[in-house]
């Protein structure tokens, strides 16, 4: 059964797909996948509870959903096109759909492990993917290609292990980047008591109290980021600056994090 964040997430989603038909009906068919949430649930148990690791799991997913779907939109009301509308190749509803899938399956290889999990989540991805385009777009096999390519090259390169090329797969590594608040450490830090390697990944996650995403003043994007205390920096600039960095969406991002009531430091 769904948790209650869960499911305000998912009407988070598809309010903010309200312009996008093809992209809702997409959405609400993942949504009531009940092979795929049964497969999110399970990355979530083996990242928190085997591994000790941060949410990987489908709330983790769904926010990653909400800050790619913000900042494609921004991106667009700046005139800024995607890859696919770029190469004339797809329209921006092509490019949602593929960000959005890529979102909610990116690490579905943490069922596996942490090693290489972005190339385990392809793996597992490609036969939902599959139905739900199939669904979908029953009589366009053009837009069922070029919706899963883009999808999976999201997937595999959400980790910045692999060299990516489209703008859309550089959302999803940003949008990736971005679900650092304390939420994702609240159930780790609750239930692993025993100190490890790894364990900063935890206790920065949960000095991040605020991730905003919004217009910016010099660049299209902002990300501005507010914590509790300096051990928050780690996850800033060993994680999201580190998927910035690597990202073709680069350019479009401005991005500002610091204490709350101190001056913050402008990264980009």
């Amino acid at each position: 059964m769904k948790s209650v964040k869960e499911v305000a997430t998912e009407s988070k989603i598809l309010d903010k797909l309200k312009n996008y038909p093809k992209c809702t009906e997409m959405v609400q068919y993942l949504f009531s996948d009940i092979e795929l949430q049964e497969m999110q649930d399970y990355a979530n148990n083996v990242s928190i509870k085997r591994l000790g690791y941060n949410d990987h799991g489908p709330v983790h997913m769904r926010q990653v959903a909400i800050n790619a779907i913000k900042m494609l939109i921004i991106l667009q009301e700046a005139g800024i096109k995607t890859s696919l509308e770029t190469e004339e190749i797809g329209t921006f509803e092509d490019s949602m759909c593929a960000v959005v899938i890529a979102a909610l399956m990116h690490d579905l290889g943490m069922m596996i492990g942490r090693q290489d999990h972005e190339e385990m989540s392809v793996m597992l991805a490609t036969p939902i993917i599959d139905r739900t385009l199939n669904k979908v777009f029953p009589n366009d096999i053009h837009k069922r290609v070029v919706i899963k390519s883009l999808a999976l090259e999201a997937i595999i390169g959400h980790m910045s292990s692999r060299k990516i090329h489209s703008l859309e797969a550089g959302i999803i590594l940003i949008a990736d980047g971005c679900d650092m608040t304390k939420g994702r450490a609240r159930i780790p830090l609750a239930i692993h008591n025993t100190p490890k390697v790894g364990d900063i990944h935890k206790y920065s996650a949960n000095a991040i109290t605020r991730v905003g995403i919004r217009h910016g003043e010099n660049k299209p994007i902002q990300i501005d980021i507010e914590m509790s205390s300096e051990v928050g920096f780690f996850q800033i600039e060993e994680v999201l600056l580190t998927k910035v960095e690597s990202s073709p969406a680069k350019q479009y991002i401005e991005l500002y994090a610091g204490v709350t009531g101190q001056d913050k430091k402008c990264y980009l």
